[in-house]
């Protein structure tokens, strides 16, 4: 299966420029604070005061509130690969227990990120909101791509429709359902959107002798 790409970021906001111990810690408290109250309402006032440093030294690492946003994503997409790579790892013998140790991981990593951030992401900055999509886009093909053609293999899921098929089935289903409208009309949190999303899919593509078990 192809798996898109995505668009390098330039060299100063790439992942692989290491991040001194300082901008460390600032991502890991906006992270915290941005995922769960939004972007708008936290301000690099807020952050520097919790920190216990000067807006200087906070802007000396960041030169925007959006180029910390961008840090953020991107140790954001860092610890979900490094999980997800994990799972595969710990799991390469048996791709039911692989499925499930991929959809709990996933569950846990999406239950971090809160409504209020997203919406504030697709209204404020939608060139990121569009890097989530693809950077999450490439995370379902490349995991679950594999994953449910080792259950074709191993007969744990139906070989009448592809895996290729199955994965924009799943990539529909994610994007129609995870975003902040709908997310609101539905009443559903990030994590029980996504758990209802795949239990519904994983339930057609299964084999009965499975799904019976």
């Amino acid at each position: 299966m192809k798996v898109r790409s995505i668009k390098p970021l330039n060299r100063a906001q790439s992942e692989d420029a290491p991040l001194s111990p300082t901008a460390q810690r600032i991502v890991s408290a906006a992270r915290g604070h941005f995922f769960a109250h939004g972007f708008r309402n936290v301000t690099m006032d807020d952050l520097a005061g919790e920190l216990g440093m000067s807006k200087k030294t906070l802007y000396a690492e960041f030169s925007s509130k959006n180029a910390l946003l961008r840090a953020v994503m991107l140790a954001k997409f860092h610890s979900v690969e490094t999980d997800l790579d994990a799972v595969m790892a710990r799991c390469s013998d048996d791709a039911l227990v692989a499925l499930e140790e991929l959809l709990a991981c996933m569950q846990r990593h999406t239950e971090e990120i809160q409504p209020p951030f997203v919406r504030d992401i697709r209204r404020e900055a939608p060139e990121f909101f569009h890097l989530v999509e693809e950077r999450r886009r490439e995370v379902i093909q490349r995991y679950f791509g594999r994953i449910f053609e080792e259950g074709r293999r191993a007969g744990i899921m139906r070989k009448d429709i592809s895996t290729e098929l199955i994965v924009e089935i799943l990539l529909a289903a994610v994007q129609a359902i995870m975003n902040p409208a709908k997310m609101e009309e539905l009443d559903l949190a990030p994590k029980s959107g996504y758990a209802a999303i795949i239990s519904v899919i994983l339930d057609g593509v299964m084999t009965k002798k499975v799904r019976q078990k």
